[in-house]
């Protein structure tokens, strides 16, 4: 009867753990596809105000928001399956306020993916005010594109790459040698997880600059290599074969 009803406890744990990463998830696609349905990129107002014109501080604001939702919206599905290992382990450790604690952990992830926000906001703040970004808030010179396309493929086939995806591919080994009690320390682990997940494919999402941060193809693509990456049996060599062939559609671009 406990077995039964520790197996409850535990199905109730990750369906309440799932929705609440759903409904966050739901919140930043809607978000997106909000800004996506004003068809106008921050910094253009009512006034006419050009696409090169300086930002704001409230176009700032908005910007930073938006890289944020960004971000959220391509690392959570691949956080989830470490967010809910994580409920699940601190449930066996018999230790107190697991939802409390998943909740920390989730937050450490949120700090992280905020302060790769900020570093893309004043990149798109310097982009914009030199007039390199056009209407679509995407690097208006395809020679950008082309070596963010051959960066992200070359680094692709860097041990650093592959040391992240190890720990991206086995949460569990992660979960258990860094386990810290409190919530502080759900929350110091979320942002060591989180280190690791940025690292393994950090010049991946950077590709979200060039090709626009409202282009939602491109991120929804960068969704599932990220997964295809993290969850398949052959995910390093999909890491090396990806890399492969941006470098060649990066060359491809810059040797018409």
């Amino acid at each position: 009867m406990s077995n039964a009803g520790g197996l409850g406890r535990s199905s109730s744990e990750r369906a309440v753990v799932l929705a609440l990463l759903g409904v966050l998830a739901a919140l930043c696609w809607a978000y997106l596809l909000y800004r996506v349905g004003r068809l106008a990129p921050i910094g253009l107002g009512a006034a006419g105000r050009t696409a090169a014109a300086p930002y704001h501080s409230k176009d700032l604001g908005l910007l930073y928001a938006l890289w944020v939702v960004v971000f959220a919206a391509m690392m959570l599905p691949a956080a989830t399956p470490s967010v809910l290992l994580y409920a699940r382990v601190k449930r066996l450790r018999r230790e107190r306020w697991v939802y409390p604690g998943t909740l920390a952990f989730v937050l450490g992830y949120l700090f992280v993916w905020c302060c790769c926000a900020l570093v893309a906001t004043l990149a798109g703040w310097q982009l914009h005010d030199a007039g390199a970004l056009d209407e679509s808030m995407a690097i208006s010179h395809p020679t950008a594109g082309a070596l963010a396309l051959v960066a992200a493929g070359v680094y692709q086939w860097t041990p650093a790459k592959h040391v992240c995806l190890d720990n991206c591919r086995t949460p569990l080994a992660f979960v258990l040698t860094h386990w810290r009690r409190g919530a502080w320390g759900a929350f110091r682990m979320g942002v060591t997880d989180a280190r690791y997940c940025i690292g393994c494919c950090w010049l991946l999402t950077s590709l979200v600059l060039p090709a626009g941060v409202l282009n939602l193809p491109v991120i929804c693509g960068l969704i599932a290599l990220i997964l295809a990456e993290k969850l398949l049996p052959g995910g390093h060599l999909l890491a090396c074969a990806t890399g492969l062939g941006l470098v060649a559609w990066g060359t491809t671009l810059l040797f018409p």
